[in-house]
């Protein structure tokens, strides 16, 4: 007679195999949704009007919060886990939301603080953010009391070129500034220049363990930084019709017009 607690141990390791599974085997999240990001846990944010959702890797809806007065946001970083960033470039406000999606400390008003064209922000280490000021045509790192700690100088003097970006993303101490008709532009926490990328014409990239993933006008890529050979990416949906796209802990993550499909990462087809 099996004891037990064996008997026990079983079917735990069975609930947890079966578990494992279902996440290996995608999903598919039901809703219009206006954006998305994920997070290195495999957890989805996708925004409804001022409504952000959170689900965790299976799918399920965990938590959600309304942000009627915060204005329309415009981008979402969940750089750090659970404590996504929230912008709302018309309103220029900024702010950083807790475990269970409500504002952490206050919400920042970045034309009162001094910074009245700041565009684009995203998050970065040491609860830092980078800011791209619009007006002065540079990129600021500062820290959480807005107080200015790396500043690129204007792009158009460094780099012969006004680069007009349209996203940024920081990672591994890098930021990646998407400037579609120039490529992406890489600096370090410093400000300084690194390097360009030759990946024009992206509307979507996101940077993880030396890969860049990226759609563009003919399909889904992923750009390797050490050999910087370009591989498609293969979607269990057509690229056109893919708004946008997040690859986190092996699983590829689609948002379409009416959800947010889920799928293991599979090798390219050939």
């Amino acid at each position: 007679m099996k004891h037990p607690l064996f008997a026990a141990a079983i079917l735990i390791s069975a609930g947890a195999l079966a578990q494992d599974a279902g996440v290996a085997a995608g999903h598919v999240v039901e809703g219009r949704f206006d954006a998305f990001t994920t997070d290195e846990l495999g957890n989805v944010y996708a925004l409804r009007g001022d409504e952000l959702v959170l689900y965790d890797a299976r799918g399920r809806s965990w938590l959600r919060n309304s942000l009627k007065t915060f204005g329309r946001i415009s981008a979402i970083d969940a750089f750090y886990s659970l404590k996504p960033m929230v912008h709302a470039r018309e309103q220029g406000q900024l702010a950083v939301l807790d475990n269970t999606l409500a504002v952490q400390g206050h919400v920042i008003n970045l034309p009162r603080s001094g910074y009245p064209q700041a565009v684009l922000a995203c998050m970065s280490v040491q609860n830092c953010f980078w800011l791209f000021d619009q007006r002065d045509m540079a990129l600021l790192r500062v820290d959480g009391q807005l107080k200015p700690m790396s500043n690129t100088g204007r792009l158009d003097q460094l780099l012969g070129f006004a680069p007009e970006p349209v996203a940024m993303q920081e990672h591994d101490s890098r930021l990646y500034v998407n400037s579609p008709a120039h490529g992406i532009l890489v600096f370090d926490l410093f400000g300084t220049f690194v390097k360009q990328l030759p990946i024009l014409g992206a509307r979507g990239f996101q940077v993880r363990d030396g890969r860049l993933t990226y759609l563009d006008s003919a399909g889904a890529w992923t750009y390797d930084m050490r050999s910087f050979s370009i591989e498609p990416l293969t979607i269990d949906a057509p690229f056109d019709q893919v708004r946008e796209l997040r690859v986190d802990r092996g699983m590829v993550h689609l948002l379409l017009a009416d959800r947010i499909l889920v799928h293991p990462l599979r090798p390219a087809r050939r």
